[in-house]
């Protein structure tokens, strides 16, 4: 086995100084210059973060975790003074001044176990009940709702929407911030997709890109690069990564569609018809579900006396470190939305017709808003919001519709409705279950061409679509109908971002 050399850092180690740690398994290079800008001072501290950093590498920490931790440090040095290797930096960086004091948090979690949440639709499996329940009983909670649409997720279900008093919860919001479906609708007959579907197929090929690490060469513009990403230490350094991937979709069940709508009845000066839409899926990419992690992870290091069962709920407070996180949400919100307007408008150049109209709404978020005569925030995790009037999209499956809605605003569900079908089963238990030649049959019966995608998403994973509307009636009316024609999602294989 070969040597392990160790080049430490000193005094007089300059700036951009590279401090290297060889292992026969690892390496890392960690240079005094991106602890600068990550915002450690020069000098003895920089160089106990350099110390550390290899320390931790050569003890077998992936290289991730050194960096995020290093990060963590800067915020909430506190949670770090007895760590055994990064304890020196917390009480350095305490010392000098350069954290703030931490702001008491619930030491005895005083549980609410008088809170109620309100349901619509029956299957809806146990574990995202009891995940329901767990949400109500934060201290925080003020109400709950739980969608037809709804299954087991991190901390609040997917279909979970949960009202707090002056706190954001990250894993509430989700990992995949602001995802959200966006349609634009042609004044074009629907059997063009059928009549020219070399010509359909290649527009979709040309203008998206899907996956774990999708990026454009050269990079998509857009005035949402422009913004102040220097908001936070975090966003900052996202910044490049989020450029890189402007205008792509994600893995799992994010999709870009072509498919005929109908409209039921006039929406925004469109008549009733059938119409050639395009419809897409998809969130904040790789940026957004680095800042969830971040920021969830600084969100249970606050709680540590927190019930174990309830980890996942930490929560940040609005008028502490929960502002730093609402700031990059919203930023990552406007992220979110610029992938699609990006990919619509590469699509709609191709297809050489302008939109009669463009609808989106979002999901996996959290708002400020009024409820019960007081001021609440109300997270979303997959649900959409349907206050009286908005529109909104609810996707099935490459199978089966999509319903554009008109939101009822029934308070009852904090005027959220369901996001989506939901699924029914994990991927694994997808892949160990369905074979591409049943799939293929399924398609072929519906009218459907799908260009790529992953079994883990074939259309009996997800619930009947026209039974979660069914037990939504009382939330959302629909003014469309969307069926998916041209489907086109993540190639087999690729990590899902949902």
């Amino acid at each position: 086995m070969r040597q392990v050399s160790v080049a430490l850092a000193t005094s007089t180690l300059p700036y951009g100084a590279v401090c290297r740690f060889s292992h026969p398994f690892k390496g890392v290079v960690m240079k005094s210059r991106d602890l600068i800008k990550m915002g450690y001072p020069a000098g003895p501290i920089l160089h106990l973060a350099l110390s550390a950093a290899g320390e931790a590498r050569v003890s077998g920490q992936r290289k991730s975790r050194v960096v995020q931790t290093l990060r963590m440090l800067l915020i909430d040095a506190h949670s770090y003074v007895e760590d055994p290797l990064f304890g020196k930096i917390a009480r350095a960086l305490i010392a000098a001044g350069l954290v703030a004091q931490p702001k008491p948090t619930t030491a005895d979690y005083k549980l609410n176990e008088s809170l109620q949440y309100q349901v619509w639709g029956d299957e809806i499996d146990e574990q995202a009940h009891q995940q329901m329940r767990n949400a109500c009983k934060l201290p925080i909670s003020v109400a709950g709702a739980l969608m037809p649409d709804a299954h087991v997720g991190y901390g609040l279900p997917i279909g979970g929407v949960l009202a707090t008093d002056n706190a954001v919860i990250p894993y509430a919001v989700g990992v995949d911030i602001a995802c959200r479906m966006m349609m634009t609708v042609f004044d074009l007959p629907p059997h063009l997709v059928r009549d020219q579907d070399d010509r359909f197929e290649a527009i979709l090929e040309n203008n998206t890109r899907f996956g774990i690490g999708a990026e454009w060469k050269p990079k998509r513009e857009h005035p949402v690069m422009d913004e102040n990403w220097n908001i936070t230490q975090v966003a900052a350094r996202l910044k490049d990564k989020a450029h890189r991937q402007l205008g792509t979709s994600g893995s799992g069940n994010h999709f870009v569609e072509f498919g005929e709508v109908t409209f039921l009845e006039p929406v925004r000066g469109v008549p009733p018809g059938r119409y050639l839409a395009v419809l897409s899926h998809s969130g904040s990419r790789g940026p957004g579900n680095e800042a969830a992690g971040f920021y969830s992870k600084w969100a249970m290091s606050r709680h540590g006396s927190m019930p174990k069962e309830l980890r996942h709920l930490a929560w940040l407070e609005l008028d502490g470190p929960g502002d730093e996180y609402w700031a990059v949400m919203e930023l990552m919100g406007r992220y979110a939305s610029a992938n699609h307007h990006i990919i619509h408008r590469q699509i709609v150049k191709a297809v050489g017709e302008q939109p009669l109209l463009q609808i989106e709404n979002h999901h996996n978020f959290a708002w400020k808003e009024q409820h019960g005569g007081r001021t609440v925030i109300v997270h979303r995790k997959g649900a959409t919001p349907a206050g009286r009037g908005m529109l909104g999209i609810i996707p099935g499956s490459m199978a089966s519709p999509a319903y554009v809605v008109e939101g009822l605003g029934n308070e009852a569900s904090l005027e959220s409705a369901a996001h989506g079908a939901g699924r029914l089963m994990s991927r694994g238990e997808a892949m160990r279950t369905f074979k591409w030649s049943q799939v293929k049959q399924l398609l072929k019966e519906k009218g459907v061409t799908l260009l790529s995608a992953g079994l883990d998403e074939a259309p009996w994973v997800y619930k009947d679509i026209d039974k979660v509307m069914a037990a939504q009636e009382s939330l959302v009316r629909p003014v469309a109908r969307f069926m998916p024609r041209l489907v086109k999602m993540s190639p087999p294989g690729d990590r899902p971002e949902d």
